[in-house]
């Protein structure tokens, strides 16, 4: 699934043909995506401007003109296209924007399991799908002391309170698994016992993975694209993520793999303690 530096690659990515732009046309395909596309949606977009989208851990944040707000998720293979005119649409584009400058955005997912809603603006920080949101892992509220308070008593791994999505908004498990690495920090280790300058380092390498992630386009392992079809490079970058069997690039022992809360984790049980 799309994590936050393949989403933010992709806010930037459809921003120069949103922002500013006037909807003339809408399409709307199958509609059963994990959510049902809501019924009105062509009578409540047609007409209306985009403003310059906005991203909210892994969701993609659209306002209008009416004070509306058009809402993305990628799902695990859904994708946004960007077409110079009207596309022909393939069998699993299920939504598409178009607009003045005779410009389409493009919504696919050919697993379905992305949604698109539309809402009022005044409910963004108590809708179903932002509610329960945590912190912004780029955005400064984001530091050890939040990390530390966070964490205080909780037996879970530290690597199960990164994915948590009520405590920090975007991480997914490849950037979870590669900030770990980073900060020589054991995914086993309880999240109770970051602190001081463990918290520090973890904080610092979460941070700057993100922002490698994002400067490089994300990461292209199966189904992420930039709209305008370019592939993200930070895979040619990950150094322990489905590395299982090679070499540590730090010390040069075997990298190890298990199952940990249903995902597969990566780790060098002599680097990461």
């Amino acid at each position: 699934m799309p994590e936050l530096p393949e989403v933010e690659t992709v806010k930037r990515g459809i921003t120069p043909i949103t922002t500013g732009k006037k909807i003339t046309s809408i399409f709307v395909g199958k509609k059963d995506l994990r959510w049902p596309i809501p019924k009105s949606i062509k009578k409540d977009l047609r007409g209306l401007t985009c403003k310059e989208p906005k991203r909210r851990g892994k969701y993609i944040l659209i306002p209008l003109s009416n004070k509306q707000i058009l809402l993305s998720h990628l799902g695990m293979s859904g994708s946004f296209r960007i077409y110079s005119n009207r596309p022909k649409f393939q069998k699993h584009d299920h939504f598409a924007l178009g607009f003045e400058s005779d410009e389409w955005l493009v919504f696919g997912d050919p697993r379905r399991f992305g949604y698109i809603d539309v809402f009022s603006e005044e409910y963004v920080t108590s809708h179903r799908f932002l509610k329960n949101l945590g912190v912004e892992p780029l955005s400064n509220d984001f530091n050890s002391d939040y990390l530390m308070a966070r964490t205080a008593g909780k037996n879970c791994t530290i690597k199960s309170f990164l994915l948590d999505q009520t405590k920090i908004a975007g991480i997914g498990n490849i950037y979870a698994s590669e900030a770990l690495f980073d900060a020589k920090i054991s995914p086993k280790r309880q999240a109770k016992t970051i602190k001081g300058k463990r918290a520090k380092r973890l904080v610092t390498s979460i941070k700057t993975i993100l922002l490698q992630a994002i400067e490089a386009g994300g990461t292209s392992l199966r189904n992420h694209i930039q709209p305008r079809g370019e592939l993200g490079y930070f895979v040619q970058s990950l150094k322990i993520y489905g590395r299982s069997g090679n070499p540590c690039f730090n010390c040069g022992s075997v990298v190890k793999e298990f199952k940990q809360t249903g995902r597969t984790t990566f780790y060098c049980s002599l680097c990461q303690r």
